[in-house]
C-alpha cells in the first residue's frame, strides 16, 4: 500500500514544476525601489500619478514585475524605460499592460526591433524576436536623442545619452528628488563590460562616455549598476579609468604589431582596481570576454 501512494503521488506530480521567479527589493527611498532576480537590475520609481519601471528583465518576468509593485503601491505602471536593448533588460515589456508608454534612446528603439544576437553570445536556437511575437507590444512609443524629461518636481524622471558604450543606446536615466541614477549595463559592475558591437557598442569609446556622464550628471549620490550592488559617483569615475586604460593597452598592442590572442593573453588586471570580479576562470585561465573585448577594440582601430 505504501508502494502504492508513493507511486500515485508521484504520478501527480507535474512533469515540469512551474519555475519560481523570486523578486527581491531593495528600498532606496519611499518611493524608489531596486528590484533583483531575472535579468538586470530593475528600478521602481512611484510618482503622485503612477509608477514608472526602468527595465523589465528576460521574458516571463514582467508579471512577477507586476505583482512585486503591487506590494509596494496600488498605483498603476505608466511609464518603462528601457537602458538598452538587451533581452535580459526589455523582454518583460511584453507582459506589461499596451496601454503603458515606453521610452528609450532612438538607437535602442531600432535595435529593439531587430533584437540581434549580442556580440560573444551565440544566436539561441528557436528563440525568435519577442516583440514580433508580441506584435509590437513593448516596443518604445517614444524616443529621445541627447536629454528628455519626464514629470516634475519630485516626480521628475531625467534620461541622458551621453555616447556609445555597451550599446549604441545606453540610456543614463536619473531621478533628481532621490539623487539616485540608473546606469544599466554601461556600468553593471565592477568588471569586464561587455562590449557588443552587433548593436553598435564601442570599447575605443566606453570610457569617454562613461566619464562624460560622472561629467555631466549632477547631485547623484547612488547609482544603480545594471547587475550588481547600488554604487558611487566614485566608483562611476574608476571605473571610466579603467575602461580607458583597458583600452589604450589594446592600442598598444597593436601598435606592436601584437595579435588579439597575444594582448589578451598579455593583459592583468591592474591592483589599483581592487574588487572587481575575478578575470580567470575556476581552472585559472583568462575569462573569454579579455579577448572578445581585445577583438571588439581591435577592430575598431583605424
Amino acid at each position: 500500500m505504501g508502494a502504492l501512494s508513493a507511486a500515485v503521488a508521484a504520478y501527480q506530480q507535474p512533469a515540469n514544476p512551474p519555475v519560481q521567479r523570486v523578486v527581491e527589493v531593495e528600498k532606496l527611498r519611499d518611493n524608489l525601489f531596486v528590484l533583483r532576480g531575472g535579468g538586470g537590475n530593475t528600478a521602481v520609481f512611484v510618482t503622485t500619478d503612477g509608477v514608472v519601471v526602468v527595465d523589465t528583465k528576460n521574458p516571463g518576468w514582467g508579471q512577477p514585475i507586476l505583482d512585486k509593485i503591487k506590494e509596494l503601491t496600488n498605483k498603476p505602471v505608466t511609464t518603462i524605460i528601457n537602458t538598452h536593448t538587451h533581452g535580459d533588460h526589455v523582454s518583460g515589456n511584453v507582459e506589461f499592460p499596451p496601454t503603458v508608454d515606453v521610452v528609450t534612446h532612438e538607437n535602442t528603439a531600432a535595435n529593439m526591433k531587430a533584437m540581434r544576437t549580442v556580440t560573444g553570445f551565440k544566436p539561441q536556437p528557436n528563440s525568435g524576436n519577442i516583440f514580433e511575437t508580441s506584435k509590437g507590444v513593448g516596443l518604445p512609443k517614444r524616443t529621445f536623442k541627447d536629454r528628455m524629461t519626464i514629470g516634475k518636481g519630485n516626480d521628475q524622471v531625467d534620461l541622458y545619452f551621453f555616447g556609445r558604450g555597451h550599446t549604441n543606446g545606453d540610456a543614463w536615466i536619473v531621478f533628481p528628488a532621490a539623487r539616485v541614477m540608473h546606469a544599466g549595463d554601461i556600468f553593471s559592475g565592477k568588471n569586464l563590460p561587455l562590449l557588443d558591437a552587433n548593436n553598435g557598442g564601442s570599447g575605443l569609446e566606453i570610457g569617454g562616455t562613461l566619464a562624460k556622464a560622472h561629467a555631466g550628471v549632477k547631485d547623484v549620490e547612488s547609482i544603480i549598476t545594471g547587475h550588481s550592488t547600488v554604487m558611487t559617483m566614485a566608483d562611476l569615475k574608476e571605473y571610466a579609468d579603467f575602461n580607458t586604460e583597458f583600452a589604450q593597452f589594446v592600442q598598444d598592442g597593436k601598435k606592436k604589431s601584437q595579435s588579439p590572442s597575444q594582448i589578451a593573453d598579455s593583459w592583468k588586471m591592474p591592483d589599483k582596481y581592487k574588487g572587481y570580479a575575478p578575470m580567470v576562470d575556476k581552472e585559472g585561465k583568462p575569462i573569454a570576454r579579455i579577448l572578445t573585448n581585445v577583438e571588439v577594440i581591435f577592430d575598431e582601430i583605424k
